[in-house]
């Protein structure tokens, strides 16, 4: 193939590229295409899809269950997000240290990660049972009379969000971790000597050297926090009336259980636009303060 021209070139090109390339464009560029597409039509799966124009992002302009989920969703954002990179980040830390044992605890937060979503949703509904689950019966020992959590309204979503950060502590952990052992130690000991205390070195040296692995994993966190569905869907399925919907959720039910594929790609482009104007929002926040820096 090396230093071949013309036609030749072209074959080998297309003999070792064309497998991937085809496959890319035949399960990935083509549905997202074809949805696009679909949200012109309405189309129940058993029809002929019909054609409506844009009827179907003018109905969710005018869909109260649509912005009920999308006020749910940036709900589990705003709770879920700093929460878990709190506390991810604190167990970094925690771990950045030479202990007994520390591959041990290093693998029992990260286990939950490459857990299946149903299973541990499962587990938690079980704990959070409010007559016979574990989490209630800790508090009644403190003497606290715990809530109905995934039968309540109010403490539904908070219920979803730790079991969501449950899950997912272990992975923000780890980029963490791995972002706190690109920092050279040197700085570390010349802050020691300068007579600097933990906080000052880590409100100093720790948190500015940790801003790129800080922004990647808020990019990350907030494109997942978007499409939050497996925990809700076997939780609470959107209950209790409604409290737990979400924007993923409502895709899922208005296409497989009201048979509206239309509209449920409608709100699916309406997804991606929302993703994809936060991300952009907050690559431009990134380079503005790389910028200032």
């Amino acid at each position: 193939m090396v230093g071949e021209r013309g036609i030749a070139r072209l074959g080998w090109l297309i003999l070792f590229v064309g497998p991937g390339l085809g496959g890319l464009v035949v399960f990935t560029v083509g549905p997202i295409l074809a949805s696009l597409v679909l949200t012109l039509f309405e189309w129940d799966l058993l029809t002929s899809p019909r054609y409506v124009g844009l009827a179907n992002f003018a109905r969710l302009v005018e869909d109260q269950a649509f912005w009920a989920a999308l006020r749910h969703t940036l709900t589990f954002i705003v709770g879920y997000v700093p929460l878990v990179m709190t506390l991810a980040l604190a167990v970094a830390l925690a771990l950045n240290t030479r202990l007994r044992g520390l591959a041990a605890l290093r693998t029992a937060f990260f286990m939950p990660v490459v857990s299946s979503w149903v299973a541990v949703a499962l587990l938690w509904s079980w704990l959070f049972n409010p007559r016979y689950g574990l989490v209630n019966y800790v508090l009644g020992l403190v003497g606290v009379d715990g809530p109905g959590w995934l039968f309540d309204r109010a403490w539904a979503m908070p219920a979803i969000i730790l079991t969501s950060v449950w899950k997912d502590l272990g992975f923000v952990m780890v980029l963490f971790l791995a972002g706190l052992q690109a920092i050279p130690t040197d700085y570390y000991e010349a802050a020691s000597l300068d007579g600097a205390n933990a906080w000052e070195r880590l409100r100093s040296i720790t948190i500015p050297l940790l801003a790129p692995t800080t922004f990647f994993v808020t990019v990350i966190s907030v494109i997942n926090s978007f499409q939050v569905f497996d925990q809700v869907w076997v939780m609470t399925e959107g209950g209790p009336a409604g409290a737990t919907s979400v924007l993923v959720e409502r895709v899922v039910k208005h296409a497989f259980s009201y048979g509206e594929m239309g509209y449920a790609a409608a709100i699916s482009w309406v997804l991606f636009a929302l993703v994809f104007a936060v991300t952009l929002v907050q690559l431009r926040w990134q380079r503005r303060v790389a910028l200032d820096a």
